[in-house]
């Protein structure tokens, strides 16, 4: 066997008909190499780039604009352009068990055809209301006309302290996108919420205001408030439960994240539709990160749009800090505001808030704002669109007039000079510090 082996081997490479391909196919490969190179070296002095050189993104000029996030940065900030056209609002108008009502009423003193409405009444209420609720809004002749008011299907049980409110707004945010993306700013208000001008007086004071402002209380977390409220973990019993009760507290504590600041503040906003396109998206992972952290904080609804706004760049310096509410509280303050009534009025009216809560259901004081700051003579708050006959019963916002045009008054005064304070230089150093 061995020798036939190497009989055959010494056969084959004694065997010179192989050599003439071999050198002629190692000429051809050569002239391709040499081709190749001479060819690559007259390209490097065109204009013209090699596909290849995207590989070296560490030295390109713009290297951001190899990654898709890029692309979600260019339409926010395209989003961020002023527009001409009159502003829209949307608005969360939320409650719980027997407020639907009063979740009506506010309804009414806001509504303007060129908003968007989207009412949540919890699960605590009882079917039968919430279907009250939405048969009330479904047979009214506006809101079937203009189609601008909707009630959400899905009721949530929501706590005020824990994650749940913070989940119900972010789902009517999603919603209301999903419907609309014509509005521009986004406002909740509760069924405690009542409003202090007309939607006239306050589309017109917006329109003359830049798109990229946010109206959200805020200052960062210090001092006692780390170990209180930051520190310990709880637990929102309605992410498990199908009753309501107070947030659970556990025996263990955390310590300070590291990633981002901490901020506080009111739960109540006026936030851009930018800024909630961007908790909704979240093209760099932040809203969700702070919204996982939020799930188990005290008082997630006072924290989190702070907590994501003022640690990103795009959104920071847009920041004004005062929830455009008329609030009062005691001294000290306790967990929940002084109900409101008409000993308060004056101030209410000197403050140049837009808003004021807490009101009780039906208290005088509604009536007194409904005739004297609202104008409300029927159901709607007045306003230039309503071009119906005004004389007797006839509801004159039966007849829908131009949306466009708007006829602001002693309201849209006060809060003009709400707003120049709040604009001010001095007043907005103190952003998001």
């Amino acid at each position: 066997m061995r020798k036939n082996a190497s009989s055959h081997s010494g056969r084959l490479f004694s065997d010179k008909k192989w050599v003439i391909p071999f050198f002629a196919s190692l000429l051809v490969s050569v002239s391709l190499v040499l081709t190749a190179i001479v060819g690559a070296l007259s390209s490097s002095s065109t204009v013209e780039q090699s596909p290849f050189d995207i590989i070296s993104l560490a030295t390109s000029e713009d290297s951001n604009a190899y990654f898709v996030e890029s692309d979600f940065r260019r339409s926010f900030n395209a989003n961020m352009v002023p527009k001409m056209e009159a502003p829209r609002f949307a608005y969360l108008i939320s409650g719980t068990k027997g407020d639907s009502q009063r979740m009506i009423r506010t309804l009414e003193a806001v509504y303007h055809p060129r908003n968007q409405y989207i009412l949540h009444l919890d699960l605590e209420a009882p079917p039968r209301e919430r279907l009250e609720l939405a048969t009330t809004v479904k047979s009214d002749p506006t809101f079937r006309e203009v189609e601008n008011v909707r009630v959400m299907s899905q009721s949530n049980l929501v706590t005020y302290k824990g994650p749940t409110m913070i989940a119900c707004t972010l789902q009517a945010i999603s919603i209301l996108l999903k419907e609309s993306t014509e509005w521009d700013w986004f406002i909740n208000l509760s069924a405690s919420d009542y409003p202090l001008v007309t939607q006239d007086d306050l589309l017109h004071v917006f329109s003359n205001l830049s798109r990229d402002l946010n109206f959200i209380e805020h200052t960062e977390i210090a001092g006692w408030k780390l170990k209180h409220r930051v520190r310990p973990i709880v637990i929102d019993p309605a992410l498990y439960l199908s009753r309501k009760s107070d947030i659970a507290w556990t025996t263990q504590r955390r310590t300070l994240p590291t990633a981002f600041k901490l901020f506080t503040g009111s739960a109540w906003v006026v936030l851009t539709r930018s800024f909630v396109e961007y908790c909704i998206w979240g093209w760099d992972n932040l809203p969700r990160t702070i919204l996982m952290y939020y799930t188990n904080f005290i008082s997630s609804p006072e924290g989190y749009f702070h907590t994501v706004m003022c640690n990103t760049d795009e959104f920071r310096h847009t920041a004004i800090s005062h929830d455009l509410h008329y609030i009062a509280w005691d001294t000290p303050p306790k967990q929940h505001p002084i109900k409101l009534t008409t000993k308060d009025f004056d101030n209410m009216v000197k403050s140049n808030a837009p808003f004021a809560r807490k009101f009780a259901k039906d208290d005088p004081v509604l009536d007194k704002i409904d005739k004297e700051l609202l104008g409300r003579t029927h159901r709607f708050s007045i306003g230039a669109w309503c071009v119906g006959t005004s004389g007797g019963e006839a509801d004159p916002c039966l007849l829908l007039g131009n949306d466009t045009v708007f006829r602001p008054g002693p309201g849209a005064k006060r809060l003009s000079e709400l707003l120049q304070t709040l604009l001010s230089e001095d007043f907005q150093s103190k952003q998001c510090l």
